[in-house]
């Protein structure tokens, strides 16, 4: 078989693209290894974390903001199944989507584990084994990232859990251990705390989510705390004793001092990702990684191989579903003899904790750094007519702009 583009991975970034490509006249498949489309985020990721995060807003609503706004329906009571179940049924939806628009654009998906076989081959190992190859004038490598382990702690999903698990927990912990203070540790932490659990946070920097602007965050961890959130930075996780009925969480300073013991019922590894570059025949093809095993590209998003590209997760810049899907087009487009371009300093960045957090441009610490001369604007939620309506007075807008312009 022979195509004008291979895709191997259908994430945001994967799937986008084979999709501009295809409109764009080209001939696609697009390899998948697992049984559904959409990879990490419409799978295990942003759909189904965002799906938990409404529903458990709307629990917490209904039991204390309700009452106020003149609605009595008595204490809220908690079916987790049914919520879990909203959860799936909005992946599933999501998934089939994909697949309708696979074949609604003639691209043809293709089941196995894809690899560079060399330029222009595209080696494919089927879920029973069986090895075939297929050919190709233009291959996008879109294979995303998968969760980062922690030394010496063994995820098991069931006790000691990924995001993945941490999605499906069968019912709500007392007390939760959550290892990492980024966007997918305060989310889940967030929705099992409104759901009754007792949540820690445990960070080894010494503020929660790098790399956002440092007044979102610390008013960020402030509001989270308000709602019960309790926060141990500048630590570190130094091991999990699983042997009894509860988890012991060995935790000590990340400059080094006295260990202190938590318990806890589930322990959520949310430590980052990384790319997922194994088993793609990288190195034999001659395609570069970098020392985070990042893809190597160019301004156009080719590899050291010429003809493969590479986007999303598996190369430099922000693990963002949306910045892949931007970059999706751009690579689609160039391989169609058009000028794709993504502009990076225009890709925003949301927490969907509550209130969100969200955020576009530099932040001031980068200001700073670069010696950009700016003025900050700000406006409290607290003095905004619709905000103290809708019971939303907490948090705040702030706006940075060039001093001289």
């Amino acid at each position: 078989m022979s195509y004008d583009l291979v895709v191997i991975g259908s994430g945001p970034g994967g799937y986008v693209c084979a999709i501009r490509a295809a409109e764009l006249g080209l001939k696609v498949a697009v390899v998948e290894k697992d049984p559904t489309y959409g990879g990490t985020c419409l799978n295990v990721g942003c759909i189904p974390s965002k799906a938990l995060l409404h529903a458990s807003e709307m629990f917490e609503k209904a039991g204390h903001d309700f009452a106020g706004l003149g609605i009595d329906v008595g204490t809220p009571k908690l079916n987790l199944p049914a919520m879990l179940g909203h959860k799936d049924s909005v992946v599933e939806s999501n998934v089939t989507g994909v697949a309708y628009l696979f074949k609604k654009n003639k691209i043809e998906g293709i089941r196995g584990t894809g690899a560079v076989a060399g330029p222009g081959r595209v080696k494919i190992t089927d879920t029973v084994g069986e090895v075939s190859e297929i050919e190709a004038k233009a291959i996008v490598i879109a294979t995303g990232s998968e969760w980062t382990p922690l030394p010496g702690v063994t995820v098991d999903e069931k006790r000691i859990v990924s995001s993945t698990g941490a999605l499906s927990l069968p019912s709500v912990p007392k007390r939760m251990i959550v290892v990492g203070a980024g966007v997918i540790g305060l989310e889940l932490g967030s929705v099992w705390r409104r759901l009754g659990a007792e949540v820690t946070v445990v960070e080894f920097l010494d503020r929660i989510l790098p790399g956002m602007d440092g007044e979102l965050a610390k008013q960020g961890q402030r509001l989270l705390a308000r709602q019960g959130i309790q926060f141990k930075l500048s630590s570190k996780v130094a091991g999990v004793d699983d042997s009894g009925k509860v988890l012991k969480v060995a935790i000590e300073p990340a400059a080094g001092g006295d260990r202190e013991t938590l318990e806890a019922d589930i322990v959520l590894v949310a430590i980052g990702r990384r790319p997922y570059t194994t088993g793609l025949g990288l190195e034999d093809s001659g395609i570069a990684l970098d020392e985070r095993r990042r893809i190597v590209v160019d301004d156009h998003f080719q590899t050291t191989l010429e003809g493969v590209y590479a986007l999303g997760d598996v190369i430099r810049g922000p693990m963002l579903a949306h910045k892949a899907e931007d970059e999706g087009i751009a690579v689609a487009e160039i391989i169609a003899g058009q000028a794709g371009h993504v502009n990076y300093g225009v890709i925003p960045a949301v927490v969907y904790t509550h209130p969100e957090i969200a955020s576009v441009g530099k932040t001031e610490e980068e200001l700073k750094a670069a010696g950009i001369e700016y003025r900050a604007g700000k406006f409290p939620f607290s003095a905004n007519g619709r905000s103290r309506a809708m019971l939303e007075k907490d948090g705040f807008v702030k706006v940075l702009a060039d001093a001289a312009t």
